[in-house]
Order: C-alpha cells, then sequence, then structure tokens
C-alpha cells in the first residue's frame, strides 16, 4: 500500500503532461468522477490532492492527470502531471503536490476518459497569519440523516477541516441507525473485507454534501473506532467476534481503504502535527491503533491503574511530550478522539460512574500527561466521539485543582445523540446534571448536531457552534450560533450571550 502510494506521487513529478495537451476530447457529464476531489494535510509548501475514477472494467488501469492552478478557471498551470491507478489501488489517485506557496489558495482538477473532475479548491498553511479558522467535526453516521452541517461548512470561510474520527461506520443497515429516511448502509451486512470497507467509502463519497465541503477546503483527520469497528484497541474491538475472522485481517482492510480513500499522506504511523506559524500548532494523535491497550471491564479491575495501560503508547506518549516541549507556537492544539478532561457521570450513569472508553479509563497515562502540560500555556483540546457539545476547563483532579487548559468538544455531524436513545427531556436533565456535578464543564449540549469553527488569534481563542435545525431533511437550516472565547494565557471560559441564548 505504502510503496505504490509512493511510486504514483513519484511518478506525478516525473511524467510532467499538462491534462491540457492530452490527445482526448472533454465530454459533458461527471464521467468516472462519481466520488468528487479531496485535498488534504496542508504544508507551508505543499499540499494533497485526490480524487477516485471509476472505470469501465475492473481489470482496466486509468490514466489521470492533474494541475494545479492560481486561478478557478485555470487560465494558467503552476505545476501539472499524470498518474497510473488501478484496482490494487480501489482506483483513488493521491498527489502530494510540492513547490507551493505558504497561505496561498490553490485549485484542482483532474482528467481522465475525456472527463475533467469537478474542480476543488485548496489552501497551503500559513507562516505569518494573524489568524488561524478551523471547521471541527466528527461522527458522520450516513443512516441517522443527513450530512446538512458538511453543506454549511462547504460554504464558509475556512482555512481547513479537521475531522476527529468516526468519518464512516462499520454496522449493517439498521445496526446503529435509522433507515427510515431511505439512507441505507451499503454493503448490507457488517464490514469484515476489503471489498466491504471500500463500498461503505464510496458510498459516503458519493453523497453530495460531503463531496461539497471536501471539495471547498483542506482536510486534516484522524481514525476512530468506527472506520475499523466499536470500541477499538490494537488488538481487538467491542464489535468484533469470533465468528467474524481475524480481526488483524480485518484491521488491515479498513487501515489501507482508510489510506486510499482520505486526502492524507501516508506513513507507519497516523498521527502527526501541523504548522501555521508561531500562532498555532495543530497535534493529531491517533488514540486507538497505535497504542490503546484493551479497555478495563470496571474501575475497580485490579489493573485499572496499571501504567502498562495506555491510550497512546510509549512511543506516541514521547513523541507528544517533545512536540509540545519544542512548538514555538503560542497555541498548541490537540486533535483529540475522546474526552480527556475529568467527567463524574455516576449521577446520569450510576453504573458507569466514568467513561472507560475515554481517557479517564487509562488513569495512570492520562495523569502523565496531565502533569507533562501543566507547565505550558493555552493547552487547547479538541475533542469528537461523544455525539455532544462540550465546553470544559480541562481538569485532572488527581494533578491539579486549577484548569491545565481547555477542552472544546463538538457534536456529531448526524450521529444519534442522546435524546434520540432517551428523550429530550432526559437528555436535558442529563446536561444540567453534568453541570451541577462537574463545575469545570461551562457547557453541555446532548440534543444538537453540528460543528464548531474554532478561530485562533494571538490573544483569544474562540469556538463557535453551529447547529442544525433538522438533518432528517436534506437542505435543513442552520440555527443561531453559541460561541465560547479563551484569552492568551488564561484557561477560563467566557461565553458570548449575544445570540439570544
Amino acid at each position: 500500500m505504502k510503496s505504490l502510494s509512493s511510486f504514483l506521487i513519484v511518478l506525478a513529478v516525473l511524467m510532467g503532461c499538462s491534462p491540457k495537451s492530452a490527445e482526448v476530447k472533454e465530454q459533458k457529464g461527471s464521467g468516472p468522477f462519481l466520488h468528487g476531489v479531496a485535498s488534504g494535510d496542508p504544508l507551508y509548501d505543499r499540499v494533497i490532492i485526490w480524487t477516485r475514477v471509476t472505470p469501465e472494467s475492473p481489470g482496466d488501469s486509468a490514466v489521470v492527470a492533474w494541475e494545479v492552478s492560481g486561478d478557478q478557471e485555470f487560465k494558467s498551470s503552476l505545476v501539472s502531471g499524470q498518474v497510473v491507478t488501478d484496482a490494487g489501488r480501489d482506483f483513488t489517485v493521491k498527489v502530494d503536490v510540492g513547490n507551493l506557496q505558504a497561505g496561498t489558495p490553490y485549485y484542482y482538477r483532474f482528467k481522465s476518459a475525456g472527463y475533467y473532475s469537478p474542480v476543488g479548491r485548496t489552501k497551503t498553511a500559513a507562516q505569518n497569519a494573524d489568524s488561524l479558522k478551523l471547521a471541527v467535526v466528527s461522527c458522520s453516521n450516513y443512516e441517522w440523516g443527513y450530512f446538512t452541517a458538511y453543506q454549511k461548512i462547504a460554504k464558509k470561510e475556512l482555512d481547513a477541516v479537521v475531522h476527529l474520527g468516526d468519518y464512516i461506520y462499520e454496522y449493517a443497515p439498521g445496526g446503529y441507525g435509522d433507515t427510515t429516511i431511505g439512507r441505507k448502509h451499503e454493503p448490507p451486512h457488517e464490514l469484515l473485507t476489503l471489498q466491504d470497507y471500500r463500498t461503505r467509502y464510496a458510498q459516503y463519497r458519493a453523497d453530495p454534501d460531503l463531496q461539497a465541503m471536501h471539495a471547498s477546503h483542506p482536510f486534516i483527520a484522524i481514525w476512530d473506532d468506527h472506520e475499523i469497528a466499536n470500541d477499538v484497541y490494537t488488538s481487538g474491538a467491542q464489535n468484533h467476534q469470533e465468528n467474524e475472522g481475524s480481526f488483524e485481517d480485518r484491521k488491515r482492510a479498513a487501515v489501507q481503504t482508510y489510506y486510499e480513500w482520505m486526502p492524507i499522506r501516508e506513513a507507519d504511523q497516523l498521527y502527526r502535527s501541523f504548522e501555521f506559524g508561531d500562532l498555532v500548532e495543530l497535534i493529531m494523535l491517533d488514540e486507538r491503533l497505535e497504542g490503546r491497550t484493551a479497555p478495563a471491564s470496571s474501575i475497580s479491575d485490579e489493573d485499572f491503574n496499571s501504567p502498562e495501560r495506555t491510550m497512546l503508547g510509549a512511543g506516541q506518549l514521547s513523541w507528544l511530550k517533545s512536540t509540545i516541549e519544542n512548538s514555538e507556537a503560542r497555541w498548541k492544539v490537540i486533535g483529540n478522539q475522546v474526552i480527556f478532561s475529568d467527567i463524574n457521570q455516576d449521577m446520569v450513569f450510576p453504573e458507569n460512574p466514568k467513561n472507560l472508553d475515554s481517557w479517564d479509563g487509562y488513569p495512570a497515562e492520562k495523569k502523565e500527561v496531565a502533569r507533562f502540560i501543566k507547565d505550558f500555556k493555552n493547552i487547547l483540546w479538541v475533542t469528537g466521539d461523544t455525539h455532544a457539545s462540550w465546553a470544559i476547563e480541562t481538569m485532572v483532579k488527581e494533578v491539579s485543582l486549577a484548569p491545565l487548559g481547555v477542552e472544546f468538544g463538538t457534536p456529531s455531524i448526524s450521529s444519534a445523540n442522546y435524546d434520540e436513545y432517551s428523550g429530550l427531556d432526559t437528555a436535558r436533565r442529563a446536561e444540567n446534571l453534568f453541570q451541577n456535578f462537574n463545575p469545570h464543564i461551562k457547557y453541555a449540549n446532548l440534543t444538537d448536531h453540528g460543528y464548531f469553527i474554532l478561530t485562533l488569534r494571538k490573544e483569544r481563542a474562540t469556538a463557535r457552534y453551529y447547529f442544525m435545525e433538522d438533518i432528517r431533511e436534506p437542505n435543513g437550516a442552520e440555527g443561531k450560533p453559541k460561541e465560547f472565547w479563551v484569552n492568551d494565557g488564561a484557561p477560563v471560559i467566557k461565553q458570548y450571550n449575544v445570540y439570544g441564548f
């Protein structure tokens, strides 16, 4: 997988053939580009561009030309080339385009079999920007509703979209969803094989709202559990049973498909960081496959507090510490799949006072991270997974009674919220209980779908939450935003009250 990707990138550089010079007649329609275009992993001088072509025959190979321009009409190509793809990579194409200017928007497109792809817009990382604007998203379940939030994000002015995981869901139709609106998972069974995962990604990437977002902004992504299987860890998962074959084979298939279909660089590990001058360093953690050991069954387990039980693993933990320590950025933003801050949920879930799938389930490593970040300012966690919105002054009581930073949790794009299982009144009571018994939680919303936009300036970081009024109908409206902010050097959350909340 990795070697093929490297080959395609090298081939793109060596074969400098402009799409405009190809001896093929341009035709109308989408042609083979049924899954749109995407870009991602922006650096100062380069960015990944992606597409997929649908072949006439599975045994074919496809020649795909690409070009990048400074203008949407492609009056002049700044750089161009061509690659060859085939079934070994599920006909996906990924090019690492270099020699670009920092903080600059670019346009890109592909051409194959006489058809141009849709035009995508991307942007390199800014090196001297006064501000950075990131949309933060997670948990997009095709069956639970329309990806209306993605449609809204496509129209926003942003530097990038940060996806914190659960980009797809692995369940069979109806296994974890509501198919009454007609959005049923394909293939019609739980994902186990390479072809299963490829088919599911193809279904998600055919969604017009998802395509619009990808075509509008560069993507910075990390997986959570459902890209593989529910509550996954390095050697197993809650949603993998013995009669479903080898877990290692399933994991390998899921990881291969993720790298094929996502506009990210391929490396031996998924955790990585992105610099935006001296303003922001975005640190993306892998809290599932890199080093997570099997979860505890209870806080009374004999080894619950053992340092051998890890979320990150020794290598990633060391990397996290050195990245923070060596960062020259004012804001250290940690892309985090599961909640880091202490949360006492005994009053809401008496049988489960701690969420053992979150950092609370790995207390020794959590305390080690907390002791380390205690000496640094402006640590800001952005977190997915919970299908809820959170504004939390980061608290690890066994380390410090003062906030260690701030944690903003993003709602789900469409995956079921608490009220969709328990009813609205029960969800509202739970929101109040969470805040009353956890005073460091300044906001909890267990009912609304959407996303937030994180705007970072030297003096302030602001999280503006946008909620969808109805995800059960296409093209739904976006409600009034709710906004929180924290000042440079002071991890105290403040709330704007100008939007009628």
